[in-house]
């Protein structure tokens, strides 16, 4: 049990309302950044994203009196997280863009999978044959996903996946990272890796700075307005309740993402998408049942 959190069945219940309520949001976001996809340049979207979610965090931290610049923000934890949120943004923004919303989102869902496998050979955690059984098993339903033999298959199905990657890296990172350090503090140097992110991916795209209609201003505003809403309520979900019965509640972002590419996008879903969609789920949550009881 988490100090000073409650854990009884009310707590539990908020909590999990809390996490449905941002995983809506982070979906939302997704969807709102593929639509503004349409009318700019993918490092376009992701400099203008970036800043605006800097500055939200910059706000939120001068209000609360925390230092932005602080020694710790240059650890080797932090310059690492920095690769891997670079990484991570700058491919699952490609991915939601190329290629299908909904497989994208589901693809994402792998990410605990990989946490807690590299968790257990980067840092020494004990993961017995079951769950190291079950993350085998949610690996397949990825591959199952992306179809690499398939006649489907094209090296954009691996966005995805290398956006997942960046975000297992980053989660890592943010484990061993200075507890001096906010969220607020690590929610900034976030969104400053994605104007990193954007700027460098300028480079290869080599688009010209286009136009911003006012619906796609409004498209980057709300993703803006989102992402932070969708932040504030995961940090308050997990502070309120226990985490085994709140965590569970991050795969609604699947339903959420899933929904919002087949009403607004026109996307289909095929057998081996469910197939694969399950596997991950499943996977995921036999391995937070056996964390719960180790």
């Amino acid at each position: 049990m988490t100090p000073n959190i409650e854990t009884d069945a009310r707590a539990n219940l908020i909590g999990s309302a809390w996490m449905i309520g941002a995983m809506a949001c982070f979906a939302l976001e997704d969807a709102l950044l593929k639509a503004a996809a349409v009318a700019l340049p993918v490092w376009q979207i992701l400099l203008l994203f970036g800043l605006g979610g800097a500055v939200i965090f910059a706000c939120v931290a001068i209000a609360r009196g925390t230092r932005l610049l602080q020694p710790d923000v240059l650890s080797p934890a932090m310059k690492i997280r920095a690769v891997f949120e670079i990484l991570g943004r700058l491919f699952y923004v490609l991915a939601i863009t190329l290629t299908p919303l909904s497989s994208a989102t589901v693809i994402l869902q792998a990410t605990p999978l990989v946490v807690v496998a590299c968790a257990a050979l980067l840092f020494g955690e004990t993961v017995g044959w079951r769950r190291w059984s079950a993350i085998l098993v949610g690996l397949i339903g990825v591959v199952i996903i992306i179809q690499p033999t398939g006649d489907s298959f094209t090296i954009l199905s691996l966005l995805a996946v290398l956006g997942m990657l960046g975000f297992a890296g980053r989660d890592l990172a943010s484990r061993v990272a200075p507890a001096s350090l906010g969220t607020e503090v690590l929610g900034f140097y976030g969104f400053v890796s994605v104007i990193v992110a954007g700027f460098a991916y300028s480079f290869w795209e080599q688009a010209p700075i286009a136009p911003v209609p006012l619906l796609t201003s409004l498209h980057i505003a709300g993703a803006v307005g989102l992402g932070a809403i969708a932040y504030a309520s995961l940090m308050k979900a997990m502070r309120t309740g226990e985490v085994s019965a709140v965590t569970p509640f991050r795969y609604s972002r699947l339903l959420f993402g899933v929904a919002l590419g087949v009403i607004f996008f026109g996307e289909d879903l095929d057998q081996t998408m469910w197939i694969g969609s399950g596997l991950i789920v499943a996977s995921g949550l036999y391995i937070l049942w056996r964390g719960r009881k180790a």
